[in-house]
């Protein structure tokens, strides 16, 4: 893998990486500290992709940017707060609008709403369901709504993004390509003109994309839905160039599939050699096996619950690991 820019944009600006493509970096308040945001010459102003979530500092930043860059539309990768949390405050400042899957449209209004399986009460049942304990969950349902602080409005409409649109931006083809695992229906931008991949959250090049199973659909195999997604970009070219919503810039997108899909099969093995005991282990006890650390910060282990999970199912449904309920906890043992 190469990455052919040292320098990160200085906060306020705007980085050019390819011709009339631009690289915004905004702060998160998280371990995860920073999201990539992209600018797209549009010919009378700039199509931004993503928005960075909802803070002040943003906000303040953003407003800075606007003075240079007219918005013409915006492009949301996917639901999650890094992402998609200043898409109506955006649209209310420049007209702009979102242009975004309906899976991730959808979803957005489920979790901001917290209702049934998208509510944060939902999760911390379901994650005591999988053996977490009372202190991990009581940390969890401390944090409260937090979705909804993040993405704190929604657009009243959006333009949907289908698998395969071919989007006219500033004289350049875009192409769409969607993938889930990560979040219901990502969309990706490809240009073939450029050899430009806007990846988001689907291939980053440093850490593994989070992989997540949820409350609403308890037994999903959000994991081979991620493996199935990364197929889908081994026929672009060698020589495209990746930019991430986290990271650098790469090239290398090939060997970075095929390190994606080594990590993920020895993530497998190794939670099967720590299910292979005599009494069966439930996903919190499973959970040190993949995250040799502390993981005591509540949104941190949201994600390596929800991962955690994601490789259980995956195992699970291909009878690797064997499930045992006692009708309070799930647990599992290796076959």
């Amino acid at each position: 893998m190469h990455y052919p820019y040292d320098q990160l944009p200085a906060a306020g600006t705007a980085f050019e990486v390819a011709a009339g493509v631009r690289w915004l970096r905004m702060p998160l308040p998280f371990a995860l500290d920073h999201v990539n945001l992209w600018l797209l010459a549009d010919d009378d102003g700039w199509a931004a992709v993503d928005t960075g979530i909802a803070l002040d500092a943003i906000k303040d930043t953003w407003t800075q940017l606007l003075g240079e860059y007219r918005l013409t539309r915006q492009f949301v990768t996917h639901c999650h707060p890094d992402h998609l949390g200043l898409a109506a405050w955006l649209e209310q400042q420049s007209g702009a609008r979102l242009w975004i899957t309906q899976g991730e449209f959808a979803i957005a209004h489920l979790l901001r709403a917290g209702i049934d399986g998208f509510g944060y009460q939902a999760m911390v049942a379901f994650y005591a369901r999988h053996g977490l304990d009372e202190a991990r969950l009581a940390a969890l349902e401390s944090r409260g709504h937090a979705f909804l602080r993040g993405v704190p409005e929604m657009p009243p409409s959006f333009i949907r993004l289908h698998d395969g649109d071919d989007i006219l931006i500033g004289g350049r083809h875009w192409r769409i390509i969607t993938g889930s695992g990560h979040s219901p229906e990502h969309a990706a931008l490809y240009c073939d003109e450029s050899r430009v991949l806007i990846s988001g959250d689907m291939l980053l090049p440093r850490i593994t994309t989070n992989v997540h199973v949820g409350a609403a659909a308890p037994e999903n195999d959000a994991l081979q839905e991620y493996l199935v997604s990364l197929e889908r970009f081994l026929p672009l070219p060698p020589d495209t160039l990746v930019l991430p919503s986290h990271g650098k810039p790469f090239r290398g997108l090939h060997e970075r599939i095929a390190q994606l899909q080594r990590h993920h099969a020895q993530r497998c093995e190794v939670l099967l050699k720590a299910a292979a005991t005599p009494a069966p282990k439930s996903a919190a006890e499973l959970l040190p096996a993949l995250f040799d650390r502390d993981i005591s910060d509540p949104h941190q282990l949201q994600f390596a619950m929800g991962e955690t999970i994601a490789h259980i199912n995956y195992l699970t449904r291909r009878q690797r690991l064997l499930p045992e309920d006692d009708g309070r906890v799930l647990r599992y043992r290796a076959a």
